[in-house]
């Protein structure tokens, strides 16, 4: 009996299971179009037309066709205004989805504003006008107008001018040997300011002054007078003129005769009879003495010039030489990259304790990682590096380190009315080739339960600033990482080491940040007076951390279980008081009723450490006994109340140990050991949801049951979608991470076949 294969014919359904849609989407947008083609056998190949031609991404990279057949626009420019059309298409059929229609539309922006026009008033009060027209750019395909006025107006004032105006005359002089007196005036009531015209006539007048009485000479007269005087001045220019002459002659015949006797030296001169007296024999110790611009003579008789000496410039123009480095010295760190041939010769290669050598303890980690990958944690921080398995190039071993940064107020990112909301954290080295994301995980403190935030990722630049990577909710194909924010953390994929940190700003001043208040005390107390601490905190674990080592080295304790406290965006400082001290044993030593912080100090995030300390003081050494309630409140906001029962010198359950329990716990962890996903199990994952299907139940709806499916292109431009989702999930599940909720999952997308998988190789 024959055995035959039937085979399904060939067939395409008509219907697609998803078509697109039409949009409208500003300029530069990025445009998602999605497309489910019909099951067809065999299963069909799908084009997208533009306008009827085949688009093809190689020849227009703005265009990129998912593994899933969506059509993603990165950037909407205004050729891409246009039909767009699905097709699929197997040996039987042809088949196309509706047409959408695609519109980019330009919103109207304003142009700079013009001069302002000349004061329309050319004397006192007037106006000045500019304007500005939407034609930056103009608006296009149904773009909005621009918001706000066209024109501008601003009150102006001109100086009138003001004509100049002569003073009285002044009394008239004492008559003169002329015969003649004086008066003036000034043209200075008023002067003539702001282009306003001069005063008019002279500035000086003049008369006779004894009514004739005086003799006047006419012009002929004086004429006659001066005939005789050019005469004899005549006279007497000529006879100088000649004994000059005479003179120069004499002169002149002298000159003659000392110049033969001259000729006459000179010849005795040259044969060694006779040298002037400014020459001299050079020294034979040192010619480089003589004018630098002379070339030394080596002759022991010849005649050298000695010029003036000039001294060199003042040594107060040098630069001074200091034993201080121009540059402060970089950190201690010693980064390395070892080939696979080497590792064996290098001994305590993971450790990576000489990494980090200038870095306090406690808030750094280290540790050599290769192909396999591996996790460093800072332990009580919250801060955990993941490196997955193969994001390091296969043979290379690469020395890693994570480093809370423990920067000045000045340096952190706080700008406006954004918030610092993370610790500043490194990974590194920068620069390292990394063949797939690692997972940052920091804590933050603000509440996410609230709408309002505006979120972001910074990065601090070589230069030192610090830059914006990404806006969540903003995100592009050209965003180099994604964000996934839970409740108390945020676990960043990165494709390039460096520092990082969180911020956060809001809509409408209505963003509650997470603080949590905590009270020490002295541990030993043997003066009357006794303090009380109350640290205003962010509600992250570095924080709280960082005050526990600061206050164990001062000598205190924490006395209660630190409270949270929602902080608003309010402008509202922060009120601390202190109630209920039993006055017959206890005083305080607080001159007010209560003491603030300012609200701007606690919401930039810049300031760390920030408390207040009530001193209280005791009236006898035999008050061991104290209680009190202080009040901790944001003005018009939220508060809590500690009610404190001390007894001083006994701290046996001091809170402080609750919160170093996990210190001593490892901070690297290497290959398998850092995963709890089976690589084995990891793999068949990967395959069987890596491939897109028609039904949806591959890694896009994987994504979905894992709450992670806020911006799925980002995976989607991934080799495997599924391994970097499987990367996040061990990055958020490193505490409590069984398989559990991964099974799940995969049991709500109808993946029967790998919870058989998981349950006989993995430990579900």
């Amino acid at each position: 009996m024959l055995l035959t294969t039937v085979f399904p014919p060939p067939d395409l359904r008509k219907n697609f299971d998803q078509e697109p849609l039409g949009k409208e989407v500003p300029l530069e947008q990025e445009v998602l179009l999605q497309c489910r083609p019909p099951e067809g056998v065999p299963q069909a190949e799908v084009e997208w037309l533009r306008n009827e031609d085949v688009i093809d991404p190689t020849q227009d990279t703005n265009f990129l066709i998912t593994i899933d057949h969506n059509l993603i626009i990165k950037q909407a420019r205004l050729l891409d205004t246009a039909n767009y059309t699905c097709m699929a298409k197997n040996i039987v059929a042809k088949r196309r989805s509706t047409t959408a229609a695609v519109i980019v539309y330009v919103n109207g922006g304003w142009s700079t504003w013009s001069e302002w026009s000349p004061c329309n008033n050319r004397c006192g009060r007037g106006w000045q006008k500019r304007t500005r027209t939407c034609t930056n750019p103009a608006p296009l395909n149904g773009g909005s107008f621009c918001d706000g006025q066209p024109f501008q107006k601003i009150t102006c004032t001109t100086l009138c001018p003001v004509d100049g105006a002569w003073t009285e005359w002044s009394k008239w002089s004492a008559c003169s040997t002329e015969c003649t007196h004086w008066r003036r005036r000034e043209c200075s009531a008023p002067a003539p300011r702001n282009g306003g015209k001069d005063c008019s006539g002279g500035l000086l007048d003049s008369k006779n002054c004894t009514d004739g009485l005086c003799i006047i000479f006419t012009p002929q007269d004086y004429a006659t007078g001066d005939v005789a005087l050019y005469a004899g001045l005549v006279v007497a220019i000529f006879v100088f003129i000649v004994i000059l002459m005479a003179v120069g002659v004499v002169v002149y015949r002298r000159r003659c005769r000392d110049f033969d006797t001259d000729i006459t030296d000179s010849s005795a001169a040259l044969t060694g009879g006779f040298h002037p007296v400014n020459f001299k024999t050079a020294r034979h110790d040192n010619p480089q003495l003589l004018h630098p611009s002379m070339q030394p003579d080596l002759t022991a008789n010849a005649g050298v010039y000695r010029g003036p000496m000039y001294a060199l410039q003042d040594s107060s123009d040098k630069i001074p030489m200091t034993n201080s480095p121009l540059l402060d010295p970089l950190p201690n760190l010693k980064i390395k990259v070892y080939n696979s041939s080497t590792t064996s010769s290098s001994p305590g290669l993971h450790d990576g304790t000489d990494l980090l050598g200038g870095i306090p303890h406690g808030t750094s980690a280290s540790g050599t990682f290769s192909y396999l990958g591996g996790r460093l944690t800072i332990p009580g921080t919250g801060v955990s590096l993941l490196v997955p398995h193969g994001a390091i190039p296969q043979g290379k071993f690469y020395e890693m380190y994570l480093v809370i940064n423990k920067a000045e107020s000045g340096l952190l990112p706080s700008e406006g009315t954004q918030t610092v909301l993370s610790p500043a954290v490194t990974c590194g080295p920068t620069g390292l080739l990394l063949c797939r994301p690692v997972v940052l995980t920091i804590p933050h403190c603000a509440d996410v339960s609230s709408s309002d935030w505006i979120f972001q990722l910074k990065t601090q630049s070589h230069q030192g600033n610090w830059e914006e990577v990404v806006t969540l909710d903003e995100e592009t194909l050209n965003t180099p990482c994604y964000c996934q924010l839970e409740a108390k953390s945020c676990h960043i994929l990165l494709d390039q080491l460096g520092t990082y940190v969180f911020v956060g700003e809001s809509y409408s001043r209505s963003a509650i940040k997470r603080l949590q208040l905590a009270i020490f005390a002295p541990a030993i107390c043997t003066s009357l007076e006794y303090s009380l601490k109350v640290y205003c905190l962010e509600d992250t674990p570095d924080a709280l951390k960082e005050v526990l080592e600061l206050e164990r080295t001062l000598g205190g304790y924490l006395l209660e279980e630190p409270k949270p406290l929602p902080f608003k965006d309010s402008y509202h400082n922060l009120r601390l008081s202190i109630h209920d001290i039993p006055h017959s044993l206890w005083r305080s030593k607080l001159l007010a009723k209560y003491q603030e912080i300012p609200f701007y100090h606690i919401w930039s995030g810049c300031q760390r450490n920030l408390h207040c300390t009530f001193t209280l003081e005791r009236y006898s050494q035999a008050s061991t006994e104290l209680t009190c309630k202080i009040c901790v409140r944001q003005v018009e906001g939220e508060g809590q109340i500690f009610q404190l029962h001390i007894t001083l010198g006994e701290h046996a359950n001091s809170f402080d140990t609750l919160h170093s329990h996990n210190s001593s716990a490892p901070t690297t962890q290497l290959g398998p050991y850092a995963f709890k996903i089976p690589l084995s199990i990891r793999q068949k994952i990967c395959n069987s949801l890596d491939a897109p299907n028609s039904r949806g139940n591959d890694w896009r709806l994987l994504a979905q049951k894992l709450s992670m499916d806020r911006y799925l292109n980002y995976f989607a431009t991934k080799a495997s979608p599924t391994g970097v989702i499987l990367d996040l999930w061990e990055a958020e599940h490193q505490d409590d991470g069984d398989l559990n909720t991964l099974a799940s999952a995969l049991e709500e997308m109808g993946k029967s076949e790998m919870l058989v998988v998981m349950a006989t190789e993995g430990d579900c």
